[in-house]
């Protein structure tokens, strides 16, 4: 990565390096390390909210599994229903090889909401002392620092970027954009602004859990997460190039139109709040 007139060159290989194990050629990138540490990280975290709120730091490992698989299986299983739905109409056989196939090739962070959201209430189901609406107050901590981690890896895969732009912070994404049919130009390096948008979700949700539980409702840090993570998406998707053809000829891209029920859902569950527990909501 250099600099040139003030813009920054972006030609970093998204692999590292190729393990060769067993006859088979494994290769190692960037995105895969940095999602597999959103996870690592994000266990580390519930780990300790877990210990501070005197619950059984075991559960943790039953919790992860559950946010694993939703997630895996939410954001593939996303792709294809919301960007490549015709797939499913016109080769069943190949959309479902590949869902399992690997590296996966493109991942729908709104699919993994939908799931996460079901794998966290049938985990609440077998544990009588953590409410749903409590372990999503906790879990939105790591999912911050998942999404901080795997927006860098789509920066490192050069995917994902925004539209042309002028000013000085502009990516050039070398490995990304074809000589042949455009200029390379710099664009805004919208993979940033949401991973430092994530971090900064990331020290909220954390402080008001540390800082505020004991005074505020069930669902007020999840609630505010939702609003806050999806407004901003909302907001920078028109920054972003589109990422499938069809989004050119709608008003909103797809993004766009999947965070507005996302942003409804976090703002019924604080109005809810609000209704339900007033005295608790004027203490926050």
């Amino acid at each position: 990565m250099n600099t040139i007139l003030g813009f920054i060159i972006w030609d970093v290989a998204p692999e590292i390096a190729t393990l060769k194990l067993f006859g088979l050629e494994i290769p190692i990138n960037w995105y895969s390390l940095l999602f597999a540490g959103g996870f690592l990280g994000g266990q580390q975290l519930m780990a300790h909210v877990y210990k501070r709120d005197h619950k059984p730091v075991a559960d943790v490992d039953l919790l992860m599994l559950y946010l694993v698989v939703a997630t895996v299986v939410g954001a593939r299983l996303g792709h294809y229903l919301f960007y490549e739905w015709e797939l499913l109409l016109a080769d069943p056989g190949q959309w479902v090889k590949s869902m399992l196939s690997l590296p996966f090739r493109g991942l729908a962070s709104h699919g993994a909401t939908l799931t996460l959201l079901g794998a966290l209430y049938l985990f609440s189901r077998q544990r009588t002392d953590q409410p749903f609406l409590w372990v999503l107050d906790r879990v939105v901590i790591a999912v911050s620092l998942a999404g901080a981690l795997i927006r860098l890896g789509n920066l490192f895969n050069s995917e994902i970027y925004g539209r042309p732009t002028a000013l000085p912070w502009g990516f050039v994404f070398v490995r990304e954009t074809d000589p042949a049919l455009l200029p390379l130009v710099p664009r805004h390096p919208t993979q940033l602004y949401e991973s430092l948008f994530c971090l900064f979700l990331l020290g909220l949700t954390f402080y008001l859990w540390q800082r505020k539980r004991h005074q505020i409702a069930d669902g007020l840090i999840a609630g505010l997460f939702l609003v806050l993570l999806f407004s901003f998406r909302f907001l920078v998707e028109f920054l972003k190039a589109n990422q499938e053809g069809f989004e050119n000829s709608i008003a909103l891209n797809m993004g766009q139109i999947l965070s507005i029920p996302a942003i409804l859902t976090g703002l019924i569950i604080l109005i809810s709040i609000r209704r339900n527990r007033p005295v608790s909501i004027a203490k926050a």
